[in-house]
C-alpha cells in the first residue's frame, strides 16, 4: 500500500505508529531526528512522510522545505500539539498537504494518509486512484459557500464588479480565510471561465525550481532537467493563473515573472523562442505588498503592476454571522466523506464556536469539525469530541499574535465556586481535579506546551496526561 517515513523524536509514538500503519498494510520507517529521516529519504524514498512539528535538531517546517528541494513530489503530513496550529496552518503554504494534531486518533491519522496517497498516486490505468472518502465528497453540491454576513457581501460586490474585466487584482487575507476560492469566483464569472485556472503556491517554490514550474523548462537546461516541462503560466493560458503568497516568491523569479506582466511573453528555461501569452493574473498575500516593496522583499515595479485592483478577505472572527454556516457546511461534507448521519451542533458546542477566535479561519473550523464528526457516537456533535484546547480556551488563552498559549493572570478576587457546589465529597472532588488541571497548565507552559515534555516535568507518563486532561473536560461538562 506504500512505505511511509515517520519521523518525531518521541520514540514511543513512532513505535505506536509503526504497529498501527504495519496493521493497515503500510510499510513503516522510522527516524527520530530531522538529520537522520533526511539519510534515510537518500536511501529509501517514501510514499509518504509523517513528521512531528517539534524535534530538538530542526521544526518540521525547515525539514519540511528541504524535503520539497529534493523530492517535491512526496506528500507531507505534520503532527502537531495544539498550540502549534496556527503555525502548523501558516507552514501548509510550503507544501505540506495536510497537519494532524496531538493527542494522535488512530483513524483520523489512517484516513490522512489514504487521502494523501488517493490524490497523489497513480493506478495502473494511469488515472489517479479514487479512495471512498473523495468519491462521497462528490456528493456535496459546493466545495465553498460565501456566507451571508454583510462585511462579505462587499467582496461579493467587488468580485462581481471586477470579474468581467481583465484586470490583475491582489487578495489580502490571513491564511486560510478563504482566498483562493475567492480567486476562482472571479474566473468563473469572467469570460475566461471556459479556459483554465491555475493555483500556484509561491511559498511552496524553492528558488530552484521556481522559474521551472512557473515558465517550464526544456530538456537539459539544467541538471536533472530529464525531460521537457510546460510550466504553469503556460498551461493557463487563455485563461487565469492564480499566484498565493506571492510575497514569498523568490526574488530573482520576481524579476523574470516581471518581463511576463509587462509584455505577456516568456520563454521556458533553456529556450531562446517566445510564447505569447493571453492570461490573467490574481496574486494573493496575507501581507501588505506595499510593506515588503519598502523593505525590500517584493519588486516595488512588480507591486504597481499587480495592483489594479485589490480586495480584502475577512478572518473568520469578523464574520459571526456566517461562522455556523461553513460548520454546517463542513459538516455536511465530512458526513458524505465518512457515510454519517449527524444533524448538526449541540448549544454549547455552538457557544464554544462562536467566542473562540479561530486563528487558522476556514481552514481550522473544517479541521475542528471533521475531527469531531469522526469522534461524535450520537445524532449531534456534543462539546465531549471537540479539542481540549478550543473547549478551555478562557483558561489556555492566547496571546495577541495566536502563536502560544498563556495562563491567564490570576485575579485578586476569588473564583466563585461554579454551580455553588456543596462541600461534600463532590465539592471536594472538584477543587482536587481544578487544582490538577491548573498544575498541569503551568507544565505545558513552562515546556513550550509540549506535552511529552511535560509529563516528564511532571513525572507522568502521556497516556496519564491525557487522561488527566480528559478527566477535567468531562468532569467540568458533568457539572
Amino acid at each position: 500500500m506504500g512505505n511511509i517515513l515517520v519521523i518525531d523524536d518521541d520514540m514511543d509514538i513512532c513505535m505506536l505508529l509503526q504497529r498501527y500503519l504495519s496493521k493497515n498494510g503500510f510499510s513503516v520507517s522510522l527516524a527520530y531526528s530531522g538529520k537522520s529521516a533526511l539519510q534515510n529519504i537518500n536511501e529509501q524514498i517514501p510514499d509518504l512522510i509523517l513528521c512531528d512539528f517539534r524535534m530538538e535538531d530542526m521544526t518540521g517546517g525547515e525539514l519540511l522545505e528541504k524535503v520539497k528541494e529534493i523530492h517535491p513530489e512526496i506528500p507531507f503530513i505534520i503532527m502537531t500539539g495544539y498550540s502549534d496550529v496556527r503555525t502548523a496552518v501558516s507552514i501548509m503554504k510550503f507544501g505540506a498537504f495536510d497537519y494532524v494534531t496531538k493527542p494522535l486518533l488512530p483513524e483520523e491519522i489512517l484516513m490522512t494518509i489514504r487521502k494523501a496517497l488517493g490524490e497523489d498516486k497513480e493506478g495502473a490505468t494511469g488515472k489517479k486512484t479514487e479512495n471512498l472518502a473523495s468519491r462521497k465528497t462528490k456528493k456535496v453540491k459546493s466545495k465553498y459557500i460565501f456566507g451571508k454576513s454583510q462585511v462579505f457581501k462587499v467582496i461579493l460586490d467587488q468580485i462581481h464588479l471586477v470579474a468581467p474585466t481583465n484586470y490583475s487584482v491582489i487578495i489580502y487575507g490571513e491564511s486560510g480565510s478563504g482566498k483562493e476560492s475567492v480567486a476562482n469566483e472571479i474566473h468563473n464569472q469572467s469570460n475566461r471561465s471556459h479556459k483554465p485556472f491555475v493555483a500556484i503556491d509561491c511559498g511552496a517554490l524553492s528558488k530552484e525550481l521556481a522559474g521551472s514550474e512557473l515558465f517550464g523548462h526544456e530538456k537539459g537546461a539544467f541538471t536533472g532537467a530529464l525531460n521537457q516541462k510546460i510550466g504553469s503560466f503556460e498551461i493557463a493560458n487563455g485563461g487565469t493563473i492564480f499566484l498565493d503568497e506571492i510575497a514569498n516568491l523568490p526574488y530573482d523569479t520576481q524579476v523574470a515573472l516581471l518581463r511576463v506582466v509587462q509584455e505577456r511573453k516568456m520563454k521556458r528555461l533553456g529556450s531562446v523562442k517566445d510564447i505569447d501569452l493571453d492570461v490573467r493574473i490574481i496574486v494573493a498575500s496575507n501581507e501588505r505588498l506595499s510593506e515588503a516593496a519598502r523593505n525590500g522583499k517584493f519588486r516595488e515595479d512588480l507591486y504597481h503592476r499587480f495592483n489594479e485592483f485589490s480586495m480584502e478577505v475577512p478572518a473568520l472572527r469578523n464574520r459571526q454571522e456566517d461562522l455556523m454556516m461553513f460548520a454546517n457546511h463542513f459538516l455536511e461534507q465530512t458526513n458524505a466523506e465518512l457515510d454519517k448521519d449527524i444533524s448538526g451542533f449541540s448549544d454549547e458546542v455552538i457557544e464554544i464556536f462562536r467566542s473562540y477566535p479561530w486563528p487558522g479561519n476556514l481552514r481550522e473550523l473544517n479541521n475542528v469539525v471533521k475531527r469531531s464528526t469522526l469522534l461524535s457516537q450520537g445524532d449531534i456533535i456534543e462539546s465531549s469530541s471537540l479539542p481540549f484546547e478550543i473547549i478551555h480556551y478562557d483558561k489556555l488563552n492566547f496571546e495577541n499574535d495566536g502563536q502560544k498559549p498563556v495562563v491567564q493572570e490570576q485575579q485578586s478576587q476569588p473564583e466563585q465556586p461554579r454551580k455553588n457546589l456543596p462541600l461534600n465529597d463532590l465539592g471536594m472532588k472538584h477543587a482536587s481535579i481544578d487544582a490538577e488541571f491548573e498544575i498541569i497548565v503551568e507544565a505545558l507552559k513552562n515546556c513550550n506546551y509540549n506535552k511529552s515534555k511535560a509529563a516528564q516535568l511532571l513525572n507522568i507518563d502521556r497516556k496519564t496526561l491525557y487522561n488527566k486532561m480528559k478527566q477535567y473536560k468531562e468532569f467540568n461538562g458533568a457539572l
